[in-house]
C-alpha cells in the first residue's frame, strides 16, 4: 500500500507518466528504492522534475550542492553577475533538454536512472568548467564574447576593467551595490549597440573585423574613467539622470530604473534593448523600444512580478500577453520575452529625462520556452 502511494505521489507531480509503461515492473517500483531521499527530503514538494531529482537522489544532491558553491564563488568574482545568471539559466535549460526533460513534462519511473545518469555527467563536466580560471571564455555564447576571447588583448583589456569595477563596487553600502551592478551591465548593452554587435549572435566573426577596434576602444575609454574615479564609485555610479539624446541607450537607462525600484533583476535579466521608432519635438519625445529579458528565477505569469517588470500577464500557452484570471502558470527559467513599449522623454538639464515610471502598457509581446 506504501509503495502505491508513493507511486501516486510521483504521478501527481511530475515523476511517472500517467499512462503503461513499456516495463510493468519498473513502473511499479516505489520512488523511494529509486531516489532514496524522495521521503526524507519531501520532495514531492518540488515540482519540477529535474529539481526533484536532485532532491531525491544522493549522489546528484551532492553534486548540486557543490555546484552551487562554484557558481557562488563565479558570481563573487564577476562585476557582470546578471549576464552570469543568464548564462547558468540557460545551462540549466540546455542541461535538461539534453538528458530528457523538456519542461514539466514527466520523466517514466523507467526512464529515472538514465536521465539521473546524465543529470549527474553534466553537473559534474559543469563543475569542472567553473572552476578552470578560463571559464568566462570557455562559457560564452554573444558574439561579443567571443570576439573578446579571441583575442588576448581584448580579454586582457575585458579582465582589467572587471578587477577594477569591483574593487569599486565594494567600497559601496550594500544598498548601492545592486545598482552598481546593474548600471554595470547597462555599459555592456551599451557598448554592443556602440560597435554594431547587437542581435549578431548567429554572425561568423569573421565578418565582424571591424568590431574589434570598437571594443578595444570601448575597454580603453572605460579604463580610463574607472581610474579617473580616484577609488571613489559615487563618481561613476548613481550620476546619471538624464540621456543625452532619446534613443537606446535612453530607454536602456529607463528600462535599468524601472527593474531596479522593482526588485526585477531578482527574477529577470535584460539581455538586449533597441530602438524600434521614434519622435521629437523641442521638448518631448517618444522612443519606441524592444526590450528582450529571460527569466533567472520561476515566477507566475499572471503576478506583480509578470506586470511590473514584464509589463503585463501572459498565457504561457500561446507566448502572448493576456490576462488569465486565476492562472498559476509559472515562467521557468531560460524563457525569453520580448516586448515593445514606448517610452516619454522630457528636455531637462541639458539632456532627456524619462517620464515613463512603469513598464505598463506593453504594444506587442512574446514568451518563449527553452527546448
Amino acid at each position: 500500500m506504501r509503495a502505491l502511494a508513493l507511486a501516486l505521489v510521483a504521478m501527481g507531480i511530475g515523476l511517472v507518466q500517467p499512462a503503461h509503461a513499456d516495463n510493468p515492473a519498473d513502473s511499479n517500483r516505489p520512488i523511494a528504492d529509486i531516489l532514496p531521499l524522495f521521503i526524507k527530503n519531501h520532495c514531492e514538494e518540488t515540482k519540477v522534475p529535474a529539481d526533484q531529482l536532485f532532491c531525491g537522489d544522493p549522489e546528484l544532491n551532492a553534486a548540486g550542492d557543490k555546484l552551487n558553491r562554484a557558481i557562488a564563488e563565479r558570481l563573487n568574482r564577476l562585476p557582470n553577475r546578471r549576464l552570469a545568471i543568464e548564462e547558468n539559466a540557460e545551462w540549466v535549460r540546455d542541461r535538461n533538454s539534453s538528458c530528457g526533460i523538456l519542461g514539466r513534462q514527466p520523466v517514466r519511473v523507467e526512464d529515472i536512472k538514465p536521465v539521473r545518469d546524465c543529470l549527474l555527467k553534466e553537473t559534474e563536466e559543469r563543475i569542472d568548467i567553473l572552476i578552470d580560471p578560463n571559464f568566462d571564455c570557455l562559457a560564452v555564447h554573444t558574439t561579443a564574447g567571443l570576439l573578446i576571447c579571441s583575442d588576448p588583448s581584448l580579454a586582457l583589456a575585458k579582465e582589467e576593467l572587471n578587477g577594477l569595477v569591483i574593487a569599486l563596487i565594494a567600497k559601496l553600502k550594500e544598498n548601492e551595490t545592486k545598482e552598481a551592478f546593474s548600471e554595470f551591465d547597462r555599459w555592456t548593452r551599451e557598448r554592443d549597440r556602440k560597435c554594431d554587435l547587437e542581435g549578431k549572435d548567429n554572425v561568423p566573426i569573421k565578418e565582424l573585423p571591424s568590431s574589434e577596434g570598437c571594443l578595444s576602444d570601448y575597454f580603453t575609454a572605460k579604463i580610463a574613467e574607472v581610474t579617473a574615479a580616484r577609488g571613489d564609485p559615487k563618481k561613476l555610479f548613481g550620476r546619471q539622470i538624464t540621456s543625452p539624446v532619446p534613443n537606446a541607450d535612453a530607454v536602456d537607462f529607463c528600462v535599468a530604473q524601472i527593474h531596479l525600484a522593482g526588485a526585477c533583476g531578482n527574477f529577470l535579466a535584460v539581455n538586449r534593448v533597441f530602438q524600434i521608432d521614434s519622435s521629437q519635438t523641442e521638448e518631448s519625445a517618444q522612443v519606441t523600444g524592444g526590450i528582450e529579458m529571460v527569466v533567472l528565477s520561476p515566477f507566475t505569469a499572471c503576478s506583480p512580478i509578470a506586470s511590473g517588470c514584464t509589463g503585463t500577464c501572459w498565457d504561457l500557452k500561446s507566448g502572448k500577453p493576456k490576462s488569465v484570471p486565476g492562472s498559476r502558470e509559472q515562467f521557468q527559467v531560460g524563457y525569453r520575452v520580448r516586448i515593445e513599449k514606448s517610452f516619454a522623454f522630457q528636455k531637462k538639464d541639458g539632456g532627456w529625462r524619462c517620464n515613463s515610471t512603469a513598464m505598463q502598457p506593453v504594444e506587442v509581446g512574446v514568451a518563449l520556452s527553452g527546448p
